[in-house]
C-alpha cells in the first residue's frame, strides 16, 4: 500500500482543478473566436459538370435522353477581396460548367472563372458583390510545427464546419498529386467538401489552403502554404495566369553516402543534378554537381528549399546564390526567368461566353400514368426536361427530372400555366424529387 502522502500528493488540489478548468476555457474560447472572426470568409462552392450516366435517374419516368446530363459537386472557398474574388482549389472548379457561391449570409450567387493555376491546384473565382469580409493571411513561413490550427469548410456539403488540430509538418512534397508541391500538413479533419477552405491559426489569420488528404479519416492533411496561395492569386487577379520564377536546374537530396563522397554535409544544400540550356543557371556558369547552398542568403537544406526559395521571388529579380564545388565555396548572381509551361486550357464555364437569358428550364406535361407511376396525382403535372447551366433555375438547385407541384400558389398546375407565371421573370416553385419535396425561387 502506498503512503497516504503519495496519495495526496497525486489528487489535484481545488485550486489546481480551478486552474487546468480557465486553462482549458481559454483554448475553447481560442476556437470560438477563430469560428467567428473566419467564418464570414468562408463560401461553400457548388458546380456543375457533364455526366454522361446522369440520364438514368430519369428512367423511372419513361423519359430518355435528349438534355445534357449534368453531375454536382462541391467544395469551399475563401474571400480574398471585399470584391467578391474567391480563392479556391483548382480541382473544385475544373471541368465545371457552372460555378455557384453560397455566402455565409444566405445569398447564392453566379461565379466567374478569373484563373487557376493546375501547378499548385490554386484557382480564383469572382462573384458580383460589394463589402464581404476579407480573409487575412498570414506569413506561412512563420508557423511552427505543434502549433494549433483551426480548418473551416463545407465536407460533404455540410457548410461551415470547424475542426482543430495542429500543424504536423511542413514542407511536404513528393506525393505527386500537383506539379509544385510543398504543403502544409495537419491532423484537423479534413474531408470531400473541405478542399478550397482555409487552414487557420489562433489568430484567425488563413496560414493554407485545405487541398487533400490522405485516406479518409487518416489524420494527415495537407494544404497549400498561405505565401504560394497569396501569391498565386494575385497574379491570377492581375493578369488571369501565373507566371513562376525560374532558373532551369534539376535537383535533389544529399544522401549521407552522395555526402561523404563529395565531401559535405548532408544538409549543406541541394545537389544539382541537371542544367538546362540556355536557362539562367547555365549564364551564371553553374553546372551538374553543383550544390547550391544558399539563395539571397537565406539557407538550403535540400531540392525542396531550393524551390520553395526560388518561388518565393518573382521573374526578373537578380539573386545571388551561394554555391559549393569541389570543396570551394563561391557566390553567382542568377535573374529569375519565367518558367516554361503549356498555357493552362479553358474550362467549360469559361468558354459558354454570356450568362443564358430567361429562368433556364424547360418542362412538359407527364401523362397521368406516368405521375401515377412515381406516385404522384394522377394528373398531368409538369416535368422538368431541361436546366440550362447558370441559368436562375439551375442556381435554385432544381434538376432534370424535378416535378412541379405547385406554381406561384397554384396547386397542381400544368406546364402552360408554368409557362404563363414566368411571364414576369420571377416563380415560386414547390417540387417533387423522388419522395420529398422543397421550395424554390427562381428569379431572372
Amino acid at each position: 500500500m502506498r503512503p497516504a502522502a503519495t496519495v495526496a500528493a497525486q489528487t489535484p488540489s481545488p485550486a489546481q482543478l480551478q486552474a487546468s478548468q480557465a486553462e482549458a476555457r481559454r483554448l475553447s474560447d481560442a476556437f470560438v473566436n477563430v469560428a467567428e472572426r473566419v467564418s464570414p470568409s468562408v463560401v461553400q462552392i457548388d458546380v456543375t459538370s457533364r455526366d454522361e450516366n446522369a440520364d438514368q435517374v430519369l428512367r423511372w419516368l419513361g423519359r430518355g435522353g435528349g438534355d445534357s446530363p449534368v453531375a454536382r459537386g462541391m467544395g469551399s472557398g475563401v474571400v480574398f477581396t471585399p470584391d467578391g474574388a474567391i480563392l479556391t482549389n483548382n480541382h473544385v472548379v475544373d471541368e465545371a460548367l457552372t460555378i455557384n457561391v453560397h455566402l455565409r449570409d444566405g445569398r447564392f450567387l453566379p461565379a466567374r472563372l478569373v484563373g487557376r493555376d493546375p501547378e499548385t491546384d490554386l484557382a480564383v473565382v469572382k462573384v458580383d458583390a460589394q463589402g464581404l469580409v476579407a480573409a487575412k493571411f498570414a506569413d506561412s513561413d512563420t508557423m511552427r510545427v505543434g502549433e494549433w490550427v483551426v480548418a473551416i469548410g463545407s465536407p460533404f456539403g455540410l457548410g461551415y464546419t470547424v475542426t482543430t488540430g495542429v500543424l504536423s509538418a511542413k514542407g511536404r512534397g513528393g506525393i505527386g498529386m500537383n506539379l509544385i508541391e510543398d504543403y502544409l500538413q495537419t491532423d484537423a479533419s479534413i474531408n470531400p467538401g473541405n478542399s478550397g477552405g482555409p487552414l487557420c491559426d489562433l489568430e484567425g489569420r488563413v496560414v493554407g489552403i485545405n487541398t487533400m488528404i490522405v485516406g479518409r479519416g487518416s489524420g494527415i492533411g495537407f494544404a497549400v502554404p498561405s505565401n504560394m496561395a497569396r501569391r498565386a492569386a494575385e497574379q491570377i487577379l492581375k493578369s488571369g495566369r501565373v507566371e513562376r520564377a525560374w532558373i532551369g536546374v534539376g535537383a535533389q537530396d544529399l544522401t549521407p553516402e552522395l555526402a561523404a563522397m563529395i565531401k559535405v554535409d548532408p544538409r549543406a544544400g541541394a545537389l544539382i543534378n541537371g542544367v538546362q540550356d540556355n536557362s539562367p543557371a547555365k549564364r551564371a556558369q553553374i553546372k551538374p554537381g553543383d550544390v547550391i547552398a544558399a539563395v539571397a542568403a537565406r539557407p538550403v537544406h535540400d531540392s525542396h528549399d531550393l524551390t520553395r526559395e526560388i518561388l518565393a521571388h518573382d521573374v526578373g529579380q537578380t539573386l545571388e546564390l551561394e554555391v559549393l564545388r569541389e570543396g570551394k565555396r563561391y557566390g553567382t548572381k542568377v535573374t529569375l526567368a519565367a518558367r516554361p509551361g503549356r498555357p493552362v486550357p479553358p474550362v467549360p464555364v469559361q468558354q459558354q461566353g454570356v450568362p443564358q437569358p430567361g429562368l433556364g428550364l424547360t418542362v412538359r406535361d407527364l401523362t397521368a400514368q406516368q405521375a401515377a407511376q412515381a406516385g404522384l396525382p394522377a394528373k398531368p403535372l409538369p416535368l422538368i426536361t431541361g436546366i440550362s447551366p447558370g441559368s436562375a433555375a439551375d442556381r435554385a438547385g432544381l434538376k432534370t427530372g424535378d416535378v412541379i407541384i405547385e406554381v406561384d400558389g397554384t396547386s397542381e398546375p400544368t406546364s402552360t400555366q408554368v409557362q404563363q407565371a414566368a411571364a414576369d421573370g420571377q416563380l415560386l416553385l414547390r417540387v417533387q424529387r423522388r419522395e420529398s419535396a422543397f421550395y424554390a425561387a427562381l428569379r431572372k
